[in-house]
């Protein structure tokens, strides 16, 4: 089985074609492959499969590395549509892929870049079936309350302001509890953050994954919830791993750009195909 692994500012994806496997990805597979030191590493995996409607020039599934599946993840779909123009799925700079949250339309603007159209975001979903209009929520974790703001982005974000404590914090021992609460039935991705005018410093706990180098969509509903506060768009959210812009209309319509790069192609080795087999 041959993939590639590519990465957007440390958010590293396992990427593979739907042609290429010859079974199911399955949680257990999935887990398998993303295993540091056992398998090939990585925060995930993108499955590309032809779209059965020309419209589309191909339907992305992102599956995180505890084998759950994700709505979406702006980097992921940014290094999968990169992926798309470099293996020769298209030629055009500007077009459509199809992803559990819908449609994304990518418009590639250099070798390693790319801006997302990401949709309209939202201070309701279903994710925070209990909030109220504006979104805003309290929780408890790590012992001690929190106010958030919730901020539906193609996935589930909780957003939350910590100012001066952001660099401080463990996120090991809050982003769990968080992530599971009770308030969040599909569970939620949390984000801490720190504002100072229209840049945004954040902290990334994702869903399924932990805490993370980068997240395309945390750093969108970081970039939402400060233009909500006041913050003029654009935002430049300051991650780990490094920036990402988040451009904002009046109506939360998101657009998101920054880099992803090719990190190396390979093959799965027969022995590991073959305990795949089994799993």
């Amino acid at each position: 089985m041959r993939f590639e692994k590519w990465q957007a500012l440390g958010n590293d994806y396992v990427i593979v074609e739907a042609g290429a496997l010859r079974w199911e990805l399955t949680p257990e597979r999935i887990r398998r492959i993303c295993r540091p030191h056992l398998g090939v590493g990585s925060d995930g995996v993108l499955l590309l499969s032809r779209s059965t409607s020309p419209a589309h020039v191909a339907e992305l599934r992102i599956f995180n590395p505890d084998g759950s599946e994700a709505e979406l993840s702006g980097n992921g779909a940014r290094e999968a549509v990169l992926y798309l123009r470099a293996s020769g799925w298209t030629d055009e700079d500007e077009f459509s892929i199809l992803t559990k949250a819908g449609e994304i339309r990518p418009t590639i603007t250099g070798p390693n870049t790319a801006t997302l159209e990401m949709g309209s975001a939202s201070v309701t979903s279903a994710d925070f079936p209990s909030g109220d209009p504006d979104g805003v929520g309290k929780l408890t974790a790590g012992g001690r309350e929190w106010r958030f703001l919730h901020v539906s982005i193609g996935n589930p974000q909780c957003v939350i302001d910590v100012g001066g404590e952001v660099e401080e914090l463990d996120l090991s021992s809050v982003g769990p509890e968080i992530e599971h609460s009770s308030l969040f039935p599909n569970r939620t991705n949390a984000s801490f953050i720190r504002v100072d005018g229209s840049t945004v410093r954040a902290r990334i706990f994702e869903r399924g994954v932990g805490e993370t180098l980068s997240s395309g969509t945390g750093a969108s509903g970081a970039a939402v919830a400060a233009f909500l506060g006041g913050a003029a768009s654009p935002i430049t959210v300051s991650l780990d791993g490094g920036e990402l812009k988040v451009e904002i209309t009046d109506d939360l319509e998101v657009r998101l750009t920054g880099t992803a790069e090719r990190v190396f192609a390979g093959e799965l080795s027969e022995e590991l195909v073959r305990e795949l087999d089994d799993a």
